[in-house]
């Protein structure tokens, strides 16, 4: 049973309809008196009831505009947020970070309690300045233009009309001319909207770019290193990352597309990725939203009573849009809803195998945010990315243990894990390729468009395996790039994955020997939110934080004993 907790600082009824509704809360907590540690204490969770309030507010209204990009209303109250609320929220987020860091009782709080909040403190008062507030209003502004471009691109097939969502499941049909057909009219679709969306993330680089500078920063990837708080690791440990991938991943990559190229009798194009070497039809795991949710809460209880519950919960409180449709943003999402604690998942499925990996990894992080619920601050439940995606990637690999409610033999079982497990070595080099793309479009940020391009099939050829043939699609290849939304809309935000990814194998690799041991500490580490470092949150969970050449070898050979065994 979820409590929601009753407001101690703000009415129950309040409605952001304009700047003056919530001034004068921001006004008392500037100028409230603090005499005693106790009396900081009490500020410091006024100050998170209000930020959990308006934290939720906004996420409805990106729910609201995500799940109907049609309807211009949600749209428009999602910028009304975006452009006259949180510029004016902003100043006062960073004089309220000043009154604590100068407050007398400061350092009498619980150094263990308040350690890694107070360090993330002092780096947002570092990097703060007034003049990147209209400009963050505006890269918020246009980054959303990315999910209006893409939610409205349609293809027909067979006299009826797909998203492109939709359309790539035909990437798996048996039938090889049918399937270059789709991948033509989905990359048709898709460059006939490149123009658009370069012009776009040029706008997106010059503003960021801007804001960094302000800052004092000499790039926005050094800027965004600080505003991310990655305190634990450095972009020479990303360069490490880049290069162990390319060492120890990209050669079995290769195995697989030397097998799957034996295997299908022909040379690899691009339309051959997905389908089934074994000429068999791809795997329908479910029929409808409805099914999938009936199945997720069955398979999650047979891992653990607790995870089938959080799932229960938000489907009962209305927090779950699963099916694609025409309108809908697309992607996939678990947002967190920082007062009501009950998130809510956005996915856009389509009866794939791809879409139970998604509702188990958006399950992952929903878990996360009823584990962390019960912390006494909104930022406490703030982690970075790299613990985040450890939750959802976790969930993934141990929910085996309950998806044969999805695939009910054996060896469709078996079929549905080696296709997700090779897909984590596949995705891998991708990962290092979109982490490394941002190194150098950041770094050179008056870069044109065609070096551009150039560089990301330079990377193309660096993180790829040399089997697949593009010729005549080079300018398909060379805008591969904008399918990925974090560029546009959370830069920087991807290594994390491929972080979480070897956290979440070591995860599992425990799991198969300790079921109990392991949930158990998976719980215990989601459990803290962010209040102890990275290293010590997967230390919590059983595992190291660790990225390292050999590392990775490790599990990589892991992963090839378990592929063997669902070949067997």
């Amino acid at each position: 049973m979820i409590t929601i907790i009753k407001r101690k600082f703000l009415p129950n009824k309040i409605k952001v309809t304009a700047w003056e509704v919530i001034e004068p809360y921001f006004t008392q907590l500037l100028n409230q008196s603090i005499n005693s540690v106790q009396d900081l204490e009490k500020w410091l969770q006024d100050k998170s009831e209000l930020e959990a309030f308006l934290s939720e507010d906004l996420a409805w209204r990106y729910v609201k505009m995500t799940c109907n990009t049609e309807d211009k209303s949600l749209e428009e109250s999602y910028l009304f947020f975006v452009n006259e609320i949180e510029p004016k929220i902003s100043p006062y987020y960073d004089k309220f970070n000043r009154k604590l860091v100068a407050c007398n009782y400061v350092n009498e709080l619980d150094n263990d309690k308040y350690f890694i909040y107070l360090r993330s403190v002092k780096k947002e008062i570092e990097i703060f300045r007034e003049e990147n507030i209209p400009l963050f209003a505006e890269i918020a502004t246009e980054s959303q233009k990315y999910g209006a471009i893409v939610g409205s691109m349609m293809v027909e097939i067979e006299g009826k009309q797909y998203t492109l969502q939709q359309a790539a499941n035909f990437l798996k049909s048996t039938d090889r001319t049918k399937r270059e057909n789709v991948f033509n009219l989905i990359n048709t679709k898709r460059l006939a909207h490149a123009d658009e969306l370069d012009n776009l993330f040029n706008k997106l680089i010059k503003l960021r770019h801007q804001v960094a500078v302000n800052a004092g920063f000499a790039n926005y990837r050094d800027y965004m290193f600080a505003a991310l708080g990655r305190f634990d690791y450095t972009p020479e440990d990303c360069f490490a990352f880049h290069e162990a991938i390319q060492k120890e991943v990209v050669p079995l990559v290769k195995d697989f597309n030397t097998k799957r190229a034996e295997e299908l009798g022909h040379a690899l194009k691009p339309w051959d990725m997905d389908v089934d070497t074994k000429n068999r039809e791809a795997l329908e795991p479910f029929t409808s939203g409805a099914d999938l949710l009936n199945k997720t809460v069955k398979c999650f209880r047979k891992v653990d009573d607790y995870f089938a519950w959080c799932i229960e919960t938000m489907d009962n409180m209305n927090r779950l849009d699963l099916e694609s449709r025409k309108g809908k943003a697309p992607g996939g999402y678990n947002y967190p809803m920082a007062e009501t604690n009950v998130p809510f998942i956005f996915m856009n499925a389509a009866s794939s195998t791809r879409d139970v990996e998604t509702m188990v990894h958006e399950g992952g992080h929903a878990v996360h945010s009823f584990l962390s619920k019960d912390l006494e601050l909104s930022a406490f439940k703030n982690c970075p990315s790299e613990v985040a995606e450890l939750a959802s990637m976790s969930m993934e690999l141990i929910s085996y243990d309950g998806q044969d409610e999805f695939y009910t033999t054996t060896s469709d079982l078996n079929r549905a894990k080696e296709e997700h497990l090779e897909g984590i070595i596949k995705i891998l080099p991708w990962i290092a390729t979109i982490d490394k793309f941002q190194h150098w479009i950041y770094t050179n940020p008056n870069h044109t468009i065609d070096e551009r391009k150039n560089y990301w099939q330079q990377l193309a050829k660096e993180f790829g395996t040399g089997l697949v043939d593009w010729s005549d699609l080079e300018k398909i290849q060379a805008y591969t790039w904008q399918k990925q939304l974090h560029l546009f809309e959370v830069p920087f935000y991807y290594i994390e994955y491929g972080i979480a990814q070897l956290g979440a194998l070591a995860v599992w690799k425990n799991f198969l020997n300790n079921k109990t041991k392991t949930v158990q500490q998976y719980k215990d580490a989601l459990k803290l939110g962010y209040t102890k470092p990275i290293g010590e949150i997967y230390k919590t969970a059983g595992i190291e934080f660790n990225f390292s050449a050999n590392y990775i070898k490790q599990l990589m050979q892991f992963v090839k004993e378990e592929l063997n065994k669902c070949a067997n």
